[in-house]
């Protein structure tokens, strides 16, 4: 099979998969480590995801008031609706402001206050004093905190020699005796496939948002690390846990960040009424994500949306002035008016809310270690491979992510991985050859992708897909609406076999890339939905309307699924980590615990 192809194999101690600030930030950490390192990126570095984020990063700096990393666990593990591990969200939340000062050394443009201090601005579930105040946490750069994180990120990766193997896409991880050895490549420009041989490959390819019609998420966030993980025949975590954003612009699903509400902004419905004062009494328009996408979702429901089509919400920020929108918020001003024509100094964006996050994907520890279910060990490492960012399920969000901490996510895990590569790897051994065998196989699979000769087109497929998600995978569920999904699915990824490739090149083939997208896709939404109508409560993100209460007795664990090539899943578990790191944590009020 070989033969038919040009092979050009690399040799490095390690390979990262994706090249967005989780991507980057473990580049350059390993890079300036001393490990030969390169990356992998589907697309051009700058134009990765992250570059979308908008809002902030968070971090208990106290530049604006009263602060504490304890108060910022606390919220985290609350906002987990306490299936975050808590080992990982201390280390995340202690790791926090020494992660933004960095990113200010190494050159992110924050805006700042008029003393020269990091601005921050609330958030959705952010609290001081553990849920009696409103915490001013989430450090910016105006609406654009992602773009500049990921744009000074690649500069450090430059700056430090990392090598950068621009638009190929990563086809499969090599596995030999249950470790990673490397994985395999196509160059989209050349048509080559590239052989990488690692002692550490890195997965940081992002979520999977495009398995649903409406999302935030850019056409290329196919979660490809994800279903690589599947085909190895390891497990995903957490996969029913979806986040929808509250706010995503009515009709086009562009974001809507979470700092405009931080900033002021409210929502309202078609009798003018700040209905959140209703369903969260203390935080309002600030509530986590979950919380406020449930009532916008109710208040639809219950015929007080507004439009034509009562079908949408308001969301107001015309209150807040021009200078205020045009120095904090100038960018969500600018969406606002290619994607709905609306000023925002005059009047409201029409929102709904639209697939934002996925908290389930790769299970792994602390250290950004892929972790598996193995003889009785619920953290037994997987040599040679590590995930880090959305595509990773550490897990410091759990049930359901808070605003912000996102990008604080893939700065603190991606320099976490760096950290532990440098510890543990011999950069003196000799790395035995990779087994021919696999490499050959994932080649052959390649190729019958390729000369795909069926009936149905891959935007066809890829449609009834995303419909289906978007129908039975939504804000609210129920038991029947999930199995109807799911039936749904399997015959999705039973007429894969019949879908039709059009062009048999190797240059810059889109038509191939998104049918290798797509299989992707059909295998995370199957766990997802699957993984769902198992999980018989509510929590967070997975609101099940015929079970509409949280269940720790039964329900407080993760959730493992595993994908076999005929797309049966199986379903296991792994226990939360409730553990600290340390004895730093003040005890958590018991009025506090009831969320």
């Amino acid at each position: 099979m070989a033969g038919d192809y040009e092979i050009i194999h690399h040799t490095y101690d390690v390979v990262v998969v994706g090249a967005g600030g989780a991507g980057l930030r473990a580049t350059f950490g390993m890079a300036e480590k001393g490990l030969s390192t390169a990356c992998i990126t589907k697309v051009f570095p700058t134009r990765s995801h992250t570059v979308a984020a908008q809002g902030g990063m968070s971090a208990s700096l106290g530049n604006m008031g009263p602060d504490d990393w304890r108060w910022h666990m606390y919220d985290t593990v609350k906002g987990s609706d306490w299936l975050g591990d808590q080992d990982a969200i201390e280390y995340m939340c202690r790791e926090a402001v020494p992660a933004v000062i960095e990113l200010e050394h190494y050159g992110v443009p924050f805006s700042r206050t008029d003393d020269g201090r990091i601005y921050q601005r609330p958030f959705g579930g952010m609290t001081t004093n553990y849920g009696e105040g409103i915490a001013q946490r989430t450090c910016a750069a105006a609406d654009r905190t992602g773009h500049a994180i990921l744009h000074t990120l690649y500069q450090q990766a430059l700056k430090h020699h990392a090598e950068f193997y621009i638009e190929y896409f990563a086809i499969d991880l090599i596995m030999q005796d249950g470790a990673c050895r490397g994985v395999v490549a196509w160059d989209l420009a050349t048509g080559a496939l590239h052989v990488f041989r690692a002692r550490t490959v890195v997965l940081a390819s992002g979520g999977y948002g495009r398995t649903y019609f409406s999302c935030t998420s850019a056409h290329t966030c196919t979660g490809d690390g994800n279903a690589m993980v599947l085909r190895a025949g390891l497990p995903l975590q957490d996969m029913e846990f979806v986040q929808f954003h509250p706010t995503g612009i009515y009709g086009s699903g562009a974001l809507i960040t979470e700092g405009v509400r931080g900033e002021g902004g409210y929502l309202t419905n078609a009798q003018g009424e700040r209905f959140m004062e209703r369903y969260a009494p203390n935080a309002k328009d600030l509530a986590s994500r979950d919380v406020v996408s449930r009532a916008m979702t109710i208040e639809i429901n219950e015929g007080r949306g507004v439009g034509a089509e009562k079908d949408h919400i308001y969301l107001h920020l015309e209150h807040l002035g021009p200078e205020v929108i045009n120095e904090r918020l100038p960018g969500i001003a600018e969406s606002a008016r290619v994607f709905a024509g609306v000023d925002v100094t005059r009047e409201p964006i029409p929102v709904l809310p639209t697939v934002h996050y996925n908290m389930g994907g790769i299970p792994t520890n602390y250290h950004g270690e892929v972790v598996i279910l193995k003889n009785g060990d619920p953290d037994s490492v997987v040599p040679g491979l590590m995930a880090i960012g959305e595509a990773a399920c550490v897990s410091v969000h759990g049930a359901n992510r808070l605003g912000s901490n996102s990008l604080l996510d893939i700065v603190v895990f991606g320099r976490a991985a760096a950290l532990r590569c440098a510890e543990t790897l011999d950069t003196d051994a000799v790395q035995a050859p990779l087994p021919q065998a696999e490499t050959d196989a994932i080649i052959e699979h390649f190729d019958k992708v390729r000369y795909a000769d069926g009936g149905t087109p891959t935007a066809e497929l890829r449609a009834r897909m995303q419909r289906a998600m978007q129908t039975h995978g939504a804000v609210f569920r129920t038991g029947d609406l999930l199995q109807e999904g799911v039936e749904k699915l399997t015959a999705i990824r039973q007429d894969f076999a019949d879908v039709k490739v059009t062009d048999r090149s190797l240059i810059w083939n889109t038509d191939l890339v998104e049918t290798l997208e797509l299989e992707n896709l059909i295998a995370q939404a199957v766990v997802t939905l699957c993984g769902a109508a198992n999980r018989t409560e509510s929590r967070g993100g997975h609101a099940r309307e015929d079970f509409p209460e949280r269940d720790d007795d039964n329900w407080m664990k993760h959730t493992l699924a595993w994908y076999d090539a005929d797309g049966n899943v199986r379903i296991d578990y792994r226990p939360v980590h409730m553990n600290t790191l340390s004895d730093e944590i003040d005890p958590i009020p018991p009025k506090a615990r009831v969320y």
